[in-house]
């Protein structure tokens, strides 16, 4: 019996690592767990950052796959429902890369069709990390999501809350990365 429960353990691990090719994301110079680094940081409500948008690349997409969103979000923020901090939507099934800073107000480092949704910072475009003073390291998560629609019925005025509906509503797949960042 152990040696089917150790057997089973490594088939656990091996879908949990990618090797069934699922959907992948990585940030090139921002391992999974790393602390964000002033590049990250919002610059505003205290905060002073950079407020840059990192570099994500995502590979092992599902077949069926017509577009792809990004998600920023820390679920720690003292507000009962977690912080928007980006929402960037119809992204082309052709583009698998954000480069660094794409994420700027007005969009002009998203490939062509993309739509940044509001944050709540209350603008569209990448919010870095700024969790309130004294509070223990907020986790932030990035995720892409593959979708099996081209384009969600949504513009730069929709919430994060709403974008994540339709996400959910829509997504083949998903994979994550996730950091932290107190002060």
């Amino acid at each position: 019996m152990s040696g089917l429960r150790h057997s089973l353990m490594g088939l656990v691990l091996m879908a949990s690592a990618g090797g069934s090719g699922a959907l992948e994301l990585k940030s090139p110079g921002l391992p999974e767990g790393a602390r964000l680094g002033e590049k990250q940081v919002f610059s505003g409500f205290g905060c002073e950052g950079l407020n840059v948008s990192p570099e994500l690349v995502w590979s092992e997409v599902p077949a069926g796959t017509r577009s792809f969103a990004v998600t920023f979000y820390d679920p720690d923020a003292p507000t009962g429902s977690g912080w928007w901090h980006w929402t960037v939507f119809n992204i082309p099934a052709s583009v698998h890369t954000l480069d660094e800073g794409a994420g700027a107000v007005g969009g002009s480092g998203l490939p062509k069709g993309a739509i940044q949704g509001l944050t709540d910072f209350g603008a569209a475009g990448f919010g870095g990390a700024c969790p309130p003073p004294g509070d223990s390291a907020h986790r932030y998560q990035m995720t892409v999501f593959a979708l099996d629609i081209e384009q969600l019925p949504l513009d730069e005025q929709a919430s994060g809350a709403m974008v994540g509906y339709m996400l959910n509503q829509h997504a083949l797949a998903k994979a994550h990365l996730n950091w932290t960042f107190g002060r």
